[in-house]
């Protein structure tokens, strides 16, 4: 495919605040985004209100038509519809349904994919979280030429960032939606040839459920530090206090040992398996986050209490 730098007619799948500055920089770019596709609205909240997705609310603050589909692989009138779009290009990030083959042959440069990996490390539904719970050095954002299978398809552009001690999924989230909205860009403009992805090295990160976050204090303090950084903000880190449930906004390392789960001193320094971590900023059930020492006004909490 030969480069062109003029306007494309594009459609933009996605639905969390991941896919946003994407959307917004194809349509400053000047791209003709003829429909954005993204889920349904649904309930959030503690009131339960139904809400349309950040895309949603993005793109009709832009003026475009925006399409909610229940589904793509069996909506024969769906596939029609996008088809009669007369697309040069789809463009794809977080969208959260899969897309049939007719979906992915129609455009004439094909479904772009915005993936925050460097693939084929961390195919599937949480790639940023699984890379921080898994120790990894770096990640990034793949632009990948979307085919039939799971974030299988060939590489067009790939850029890495890295992850530090301190560096959490909500700041690797905003850093990364940012190079994907540049990168892509860049690959509409330059149409970089596709390179297949390694044979080796793929892994997959499953999607992630309120109960990966409970803390269990048996593991190793870097396990559960790591924990900590990589579900800020969901599903998030929590334990149990009492008859409540703390949740653990920000923990960090500290000296000690003892019976995992058992509190060291007055600083909120926690036994685990292996070494010990600090609560640093926790949150109790309909009150605001507060730093430990905060906390421990309100809460006394002796050296030999039981979290778990």
């Amino acid at each position: 495919m030969a480069a062109d730098s003029a306007p494309m007619r594009l459609a933009f799948m996605g639905s969390p605040d991941f896919a946003v500055p994407a959307l917004q920089a194809l349509h400053a770019a000047g791209h003709d985004v003829r429909a954005v596709y993204c889920q349904k609205p649904r309930p959030a909240g503690r009131g339960h209100a139904v809400r349309p997705s950040p895309v949603q609310r993005a793109a009709e603050q832009l003026g475009i038509e925006v399409r909610t589909p229940t589904r793509l692989r069996t909506d024969a009138a769906a596939q029609e519809a996008f088809a009669a779009l007369d697309l040069d290009a789809a463009v794809v990030a977080a969208y959260g349904l899969i897309l049939p083959p007719a979906m992915l042959d129609a455009p004439r440069r094909g479904c772009l994919n915005i993936h925050a990996s460097l693939l084929p490390r961390w195919r599937g539904a949480a790639p940023i979280q699984a890379a921080i719970l898994a120790g990894d050095s770096e990640t990034g954002i793949t632009i990948m030429q979307m085919d039939a299978g799971l974030d299988t398809g060939p590489m067009l552009l790939r850029e890495a960032v890295p992850i530090t001690d301190s560096t959490s999924a909500a700041m690797l989230h905003d850093t990364l939606a940012e190079i994907g909205a540049r990168l892509i860009l860049r690959a509409l403009v330059e149409a970089p040839p596709p390179r297949p992805q390694p044979d080796t090295g793929a892994t997959y990160a499953q999607k992630l459920s309120r109960d990966d976050g409970r803390i269990d204090w048996t593991g190793d303090a870097e396990t559960i530090l790591r924990q900590v950084r990589a579900l800020n903000p969901w599903p998030g880190t929590f334990t149990a206090l009492g008859g409540e449930t703390l949740k653990v906004l920000q923990s960090g390392r500290a000296e000690g040992s003892g019976e995992p789960g058992t509190v060291l001193d007055g600083k909120l320094t926690v036994a685990c398996g292996t070494g010990a971590v600090r609560l640093l900023t926790v949150q109790r059930p309909g009150r605001a986050a507060m730093d430990a020492t905060a906390f421990l006004r309100g809460h006394r909490l002796s050296p030999g209490a039981r979290l778990g």
